[in-house]
């Protein structure tokens, strides 16, 4: 991550292309390790070859904004803009540790603040890890405000059945129903997210004949929303693995957090979320993603 300094004259942003996935995955994977293991904390990506496979997936898809930067000739730094949904996620941002100090991440991060700019793009969130002060110095003089403390668990839950709920994945038919409940609970719906993961990873859960949860993936890259803490749990504790490093559980929902600790889930480190533009306080239990 870069300081706020003035970028150097020498570093250019360009649009990203499936070609750069693996030079900006090691990229990715030796920022992240380098910061998290200062401070004792495990890397966000297990290797390399699995961050460029995540960035892979993200500079190919038709809904993500993704640039990199460029220092004397070569790639140094990447970030992405989610545009799947009405407001945009921000990142991975990272820029390489050689490269530092030299204003590419404040470059990175203004050019896909322009974007979203461009498209009227009502509210922007990132999730930053709250031990980087660094990070969190760059985002506040972005206009990014602190909206909830998160803890990142992981671990196996242990199996229960909630009384009443059942789990099931979800289907195409569920998209509608899924995200009238994301509209009530956030003033807005995630349906590009959901999308995407219905037939693959999303999961439903059912209470007295209706949809009161679903999550597009239970980990690091997937959201949940649910009309309590009860739909949550039951969903977590359908799954024998979490994807990633983990779930992020807003530390302020108490209850949900001492559950997950008590079925055997671990904090694994701290984060943030950030935005700025709109912003709807939740209503009820939700999981945000590492985007938001």
């Amino acid at each position: 991550m870069s300081s706020a300094a003035e970028p150097a004259p020498s570093v250019r942003i360009r649009r990203a292309t499936p070609s750069d996935a693996q030079a900006c995955g090691k990229i990715c994977y030796e920022a992240f390790a380098a910061i998290n293991t200062t401070h004792s904390f495990p890397p966000d990506f297990p290797s390399a070859d699995v961050a460029a496979h995540v960035l892979a997936s993200m500079f190919s898809h038709p809904a993500f904004f993704c640039v990199v930067a460029e220092a004397d000739g070569r790639v140094v730094g990447s970030n992405c803009l989610d545009e799947r949904n009405p407001i945009a996620g921000i990142g991975p941002i990272t820029v390489d540790p050689s490269s530092q100090n030299r204003g590419a991440g404040r470059l990175l991060m203004q050019a896909v603040m322009d974007r979203a700019q461009e498209r009227s793009v009502p509210g922007l969130r990132l999730v930053q890890a709250a031990f980087h002060s660094r990070s969190l110095a760059l985002y506040t003089s972005l206009g990014f405000e602190v909206r909830e403390p998160l803890s990142c668990l992981q671990g196996h839950p242990q199996p229960l059945t909630i009384d009443g709920r059942s789990v099931r994945p979800a289907e195409p038919r569920d998209a509608g129903e899924c995200n009238q409940l994301c509209e009530r609970v956030h003033g807005l719906h995630r349906a590009g997210e959901l999308a995407d993961a219905i037939g693959k990873t999303a999961l439903v859960v059912e209470h007295n004949g209706r949809i009161t949860g679903y999550a597009t993936v239970l980990g690091f890259f997937g959201h949940a929303v649910a009309e309590s803490n009860l739909d949550l749990q039951a969903m977590i504790a359908s799954t024998s693995h979490l994807a990633g490093p983990g779930i992020l559980v807003p530390t302020r929902n108490t209850e949900l957090l001492r559950w997950c600790l008590e079925r055997g889930l671990r904090i694994v480190q701290p984060l943030t979320l950030m935005s700025t533009g709109r912003y709807h306080e939740p209503t009820s239990a939700y999981l945000p993603s590492i985007s938001y």
